[in-house]
């Protein structure tokens, strides 16, 4: 399967205009948003987990990375709050549920494949002041990307070039890019050197946005 897999495009979605689809686990649902392979694939989706679903345990050859969105995720290794950002690299393994349900922006397979950092961290905690009304939040930096958590005052400008591409999903509030309105849900990819220029709505805007991985995309190797 490949959707939105040509990643010289700008791509744009509304995801909460996105109909759920029931993944292989009872009570999981997710909106896909870019795929490249079948049940194991580079993948980026929303996943639903309905109240007291799980999956069944599960190594993540290729890495996971996520936001918990809604609700609490869960594992045996804790409770992930809404606001909380997790990477569990290749090699990692765990029985992942929600007993009072939850909804995650997730990305599989999309990890250095020699990576073994494992961590989370709570968007928002230790936000930079970067001046007229923009703050950032380094979440994470290796050798082929940069991960954020940006946060812009009504009207307050994020501008760059996209080095290597970028992607970006609105947590929260809104903002326009081009003549596009991002209202929360809302996921850009923008290709290789595209110009971004991101500026606040009325409530402001908050959102994750990951830089300098687009020329690593590949299918899983499995």
């Amino acid at each position: 399967m490949e959707l939105n897999a040509d990643f010289t495009k700008r791509v744009l979605l509304h995801t909460q205009d996105i109909p759920w689809k029931a993944s292989p686990m009872p009570g999981v649902d997710r909106r896909m948003l870019d795929r490249i392979g079948d049940e194991v694939a580079r993948a980026t989706s929303i996943v639903r987990y309905a109240p007291g679903s799980k999956f069944s345990a599960h190594t993540h050859t290729g890495g996971e990375e996520f936001i918990v969105l809604e609700g609490v995720f869960q594992d045996e290794h804790g409770d992930y709050p809404a606001g909380t950002y997790v990477r569990n690299p290749p090699t990692t393994s765990h029985t992942s549920g929600a007993d009072e349900g939850c909804t995650i922006f997730v990305k599989l397979w999309q990890f250095d494949l020699d990576d073994r950092t494992q961590f989370r961290k709570e968007m928002g905690a230790d936000l930079a002041d970067l001046g007229n009304g923009v703050s950032a939040q380094v979440l994470h930096q290796d050798a082929q990307e940069t991960v954020r958590y940006i946060t812009l005052a009504p009207q307050a400008v994020f501008a760059e070039t996209a080095q290597g591409g970028a992607e970006l999903f609105m947590i929260d509030g809104d903002a326009m890019e081009e003549s596009d309105t991002l209202a929360k849900g809302a996921w850009l990819r923008l290709p290789d050197e595209a110009a971004m220029q991101v500026i606040g709505g009325k409530e402001g805007a908050h959102f994750w946005i990951k830089t300098g991985h687009l020329p690593f995309a590949k299918a899983p190797e499995v």
